[in-house]
């Protein structure tokens, strides 16, 4: 049950929840009861209370105890008894229903109407009569006094089948051209049937002349009102003797007093739809007009809105239960709805239990809703150019905006931008042009940056998306290359990846290694999935290594690749190092023989290289001898160990020899007070040892070596 509540009038649901189906068992149902909480508020008021596709069309019984619905498909007819709130009986047609009428007081006597011009009578055991009409028939009456059917349709001529006689009489001519809805006064018995042209013919049935004439698509058409075609009557409701509502095409309703031609209210529903049912309520004056999207309960003497109520689908027709608060609707959808609204009246007796249900949810807190006003903000209002209507009584302050009448709001909005509708139009040819360009050959448009590493992306996608469509419930991960945080990684140059920088080249066998890893395992996970699908299970042959082998000797490679890798930097960086010092050496001869004047501009390079160095001895410099390089280079062989002793014992640190000349740098090597004290006292140690040490020399064996053979053994003497 779904409750709500609009201009502070409470709108009960019953319809409204989740239906069990029929198969489940007792347990299974109180199970769903008690986990669901949609269940535990639903209220089934008649079992089976729906149709298997749609309902056209539903009306009650002049007791108050059938409700007899009419649907498809296939069409059929289903008869509700109140007393039992069950199903009493269904009867299956031959063709869809357009109308039907009940003729008795319960459901012993029916009429319907059908689409292929048949009219066909049931008793109250099932079918009794059928019987054809010359033109497609839209609406029928039933005239009590005379026992006369009249039937309008596609033609101009009203026709008349007397059920007393059992024959068709004489037909009413008309000026019209077509005729939709008809209706007979319960009080003077005045025929009145509605027009395409919007006009309503009135008939009086004991002398079969028209007696009178209203132009209503004229008088639909007030201040404000959009109307984009001629309006026709598509309702038409009698109430009292004087009082007649006609609903117009456009969404119009018009009230009229049968002594003038003037309508005495003109009620808009705003949505230019037809009008498909009206509806009187005497205890409150109200009028109840429907279209296919809401329903309006307004006062028939001032306009004013009393309430409404708007089902998520579509609506075919309403039926009043009669001195109730209750209505029924007729849906595009199986399920019939069900509405109890206290305040229009008490609750059947049949279902008295709804009023101490009510009582207790009264309570119930309900949002508003205001009928005939359009909610704005201030940006809206600018937009609009109604900025300065703000405080005026046109503009109702309401949270964090205003409520504008929807008739202001529709005229000041086409005013505004007359060409909505040529945009409207633009885009939705924009969009089905696309929609059919999706449908050619697509073509992989690589990025101009990291080309190879969208197209890696791109197949690893291909292979998750199809991993993906063959589980039932995976999803696909989606791809980087269609999200905006890594946009900029395809489009700005410093993103690229330099693929001969140390460090690609060092993470290049590592990450490539793992995506095959991850493709050996999509492989393996789409072969499953497919064996899953087959239910095969195949065992793994003799002498094919495991997985776990093959990962194994996977990360022995990738290991022995980067260590191929590190080996060739090295060498690189060997290589680079040796070639710089090359170039240095030769910068600097090409500079001294610049500046000693023994280059010649004709000659060579290689020439220059080739001959014999000459150096000029500056004044204040040492001459050495070439001894002293052989010496250097006999160093730079020797251990970093053999050096640092060598200069410690020299006092020398470093001596540099270059083509320009020699420079000495001597400095002696301090040592702190604790080296000092450690040296001191091993310096102390060792000459006492030497003091104490004592010569083994005259200790010798007398009879030769001290382990022999007979009798010399073990008797040496020291």
């Amino acid at each position: 049950m779904q409750i709500s509540s609009i201009n502070d009038v409470k709108i009960y649901n019953l319809s409204h929840g989740k239906s069990l189906p029929e198969w489940l068992s007792d347990r299974k149902k109180r199970q769903l009861q008690k986990k669901d909480v949609d269940i535990q508020r639903r209220i089934e008021l008649i079992q089976d209370f729906e149709m298997p596709t749609v309902c056209t069309s539903i009306k009650v019984s002049r007791d108050g105890q059938y409700i007899l619905a009419a649907g498809t498909y296939k069409p059929r007819i289903r008869c509700y008894d109140t007393y039992q709130l069950s199903l009493k009986f269904e009867r299956c047609l031959d063709s869809d229903v357009v109308a039907f009428d009940i003729l008795s007081d319960d459901y012993s006597k029916l009429v319907f109407l059908h689409c292929d011009r048949y009219v066909e009578f049931h008793s109250q055991h099932g079918h009794y009569y059928k019987t054809r009409i010359p033109k497609f028939g839209r609406d029928f009456s039933y005239h009590y006094p005379s026992c006369d059917l009249y039937f309008v349709g596609s033609g101009s001529e009203v026709y008349r089948l007397n059920l007393e006689q059992g024959r068709f009489l004489n037909s009413l001519q008309t000026d019209a051209v077509e005729h939709n809805v008809c209706d007979i006064n319960p009080v003077h018995q005045l025929f009145a049937t509605g027009t395409s042209e919007g006009r309503v013919e009135c008939w009086d049935p004991r002398v079969r002349n028209r007696v009178g004439l209203l132009d209503c698509a004229l008088s639909s058409v007030t201040e404000g009102t959009e109307v984009q075609a001629l309006p026709s009557v598509s309702a038409l409701k009698f109430n009292g003797s004087l009082t007649m509502a006609v609903g117009t095409s456009t969404g119009q309703v018009l009230l009229y007093d049968l002594r003038s031609s003037q309508p005495l209210l003109v009620k808009d529903h705003f949505y230019n739809l037809p009008i498909k049912s009206l509806n009187f309520h005497d205890p409150l004056d109200l009028v109840v007009s429907a279209d296919s999207k809401i329903i309006k309960m307004w006062n028939k003497d001032s306009g004013k809105v009393f309430s409404s109520i708007q089902p998520p689908t579509n609506i075919n027709d309403v039926c009043m239960y009669p001195k109730s608060g209750m209505l029924f609707t007729a849906n595009e959808d199986p399920k019939m709805s069900t509405f109890y609204i206290p305040a229009l009246g008490p609750a059947p007796r049949w279902c008295s239990f709804l009023d101490n249900l009510t009582e207790e949810l009264e309570e119930s807190p309900e949002s508003t809703v205001y009928d005939d006003y359009k909610f704005v903000t201030r940006k809206d209002l600018e937009n609009l150019g109604l900025s300065h209507l703000v405080g005026s009584p046109l503009l109702r302050a309401y949270m964090h905006g205003f409520f504008m009448d929807i008739r202001l709001y529709h005229k000041v909005k086409s005013m505004a931008n007359p060409f909505a509708y040529e945009e409207y139009r633009k885009d939705k040819i924009r969009q089905k042009i696309e929609e059919s360009r999706t449908q050619r050959v697509q073509l992989t448009k690589l990025p101009k940056v990291n080309k190879e590493l969208a197209l890696k992306l791109m197949e690893e996608g291909d292979d998750e998306a199809e991993l993906a469509s063959r589980k039932k419930k995976g999803k696909a991960v989606p791809s980087i290359l269609g999200d905006d945080r890594f946009k900029v990684m395809f489009e700005n140059p410093d993103y690229q990846v330099d693929e001969q920088s140390e460090e690609f080249r060092l993470l290049n066998p590592i990450v490539s290694k793992v995506g095959q890893k991850r493709k050996k395992k999509l492989k393996l996970l789409s072969q499953q999935a497919a064996a899953a699908q087959e239910e095969a299970e195949e065992e793994e042959p003799e002498g094919r290594p495991s997985s776990e082998e093959e990962s194994s000797d996977d990360d022995k490679s990738w290991v022995e690749e980067v260590r191929e890798q590190r080996r060739l930097l090295r060498q690189e960086d060997r290589e680079r190092r040796i070639q710089e010092r090359k170039d240095a050496d030769r910068n600097t001869v090409l500079l001294n023989r610049e500046q000693n004047g023994v280059s010649r501009p004709n000659m060579p390079t290689a020439k220059k290289i080739n001959q014999p160095q000459f150096y000029q001895i500056k004044t204040g410099e040492e001459f050495r001898s070439f001894n002293d390089m052989a010496h250097k280079q006999k160093l730079q062989k020797a251990s970093l160990e053999e050096r640092l002793k060598l200069e410690e014992n020299s006092g020398i640190s470093n001596m540099a020899d270059t083509a320009v000349g020699s420079k000495q740098l001597t400095f002696t090597l301090k040592k702190s007070e604790q080296q000092k004290k450690q040296q001191q006292a091993e310096r102390d140690h060792h000459a006492e040892r030497k003091k104490l040490r004592r010569s083994a020399g005259h200790l010798s064996s007398a009879t030769g070596r001290g382990r022999g053979r007979g009798r010399g053994r073990g008797r040496g003497r020291f």
